[in-house]
């Protein structure tokens, strides 16, 4: 399902990947963990195409990225299949929670209104937000935000999510909200890339822990083995 071969990356003339190869589990949980600014982030961004590269390749939910621009037919095709969930929320505040979770099925897969909506519905109940469908973004706490931003990624029923650092901006209680949601999406299968920087939820959810650090893979293995 995601494969990264030799993947290398150069920012001012400065490597921040430098030769990253790594094979994610299909239906698993790949953690990248390691200090800040060893290309963690970088990678993910890669993942789903934000970033280019100099150098190796990256294979995703059947698709395929190599060096130089890439294509907008093909990011379109790559986004349908690879959703991501960032730091920050980036909900449309002039919009109702509901109507946030519809829209991309409804203007990318042009999914009728009624299917559209049931759907986002049941992903709302999913992530524990069914009673705030009618809901602004700006009345709800941080972590009913990214749980928000979770189900809006699910609507479009992607193969692979990626998430950076998803509970960051986030305190203690909320982060719990944002990771038992993780936690479900893993135990239902869901192939998945997570940043983070905490070691107890990489312990709980990893199929495979990959440390980065200075642009380069240090270690990859079991949680048991590297944590």
């Amino acid at each position: 399902m995601i494969e990264v071969e030799s993947l290398t990356k150069h920012r001012a003339g400065l490597p921040v990947l430098d030769a990253v190869s790594l094979r994610g589990v299909d239906g698993g949980v790949t953690v990248l963990v390691g200090p800040s600014g060893g290309g963690k982030s970088t990678l993910l961004r890669c993942l789903n195409g934000l970033e280019t590269f100099e150098g190796g390749g990256i294979t995703i939910a059947g698709h395929r990225l190599a060096v130089g621009p890439h294509s907008d037919v093909g990011l379109h095709e790559l986004r349908r299949d690879v959703g991501m969930v960032f730091q920050q929320f980036n909900l449309f505040p002039h919009l109702s929670v509901l109507d946030n979770v519809m829209l991309a099925p409804r203007a990318v897969l042009k999914v009728p209104a009624e299917e559209a909506r049931s759907r986002a519905l049941d992903l709302l109940n999913r992530v524990g937000l069914g009673s705030f469908a009618a809901a602004r973004p700006a009345t709800l706490s941080g972590g009913q935000q990214q749980r928000v931003a979770i189900a809006r990624a699910l609507a479009m029923r992607p193969r692979v999510m990626l998430f950076d650092e998803p509970t960051s901006a986030l305190d203690p209680s909320m982060t719990s909200e944002v990771l038992d949601v993780i936690m479900d999406l893993a135990k239902a299968g869901q192939t998945m890339v997570v940043v983070t920087h905490d070691h107890g939820f990489a312990k709980r959810a990893a199929t495979l822990v990959v440390e980065l650090v200075a642009g380069r893979v240090a270690r990859q293995g079991r949680a048991e083995e590297i944590l």
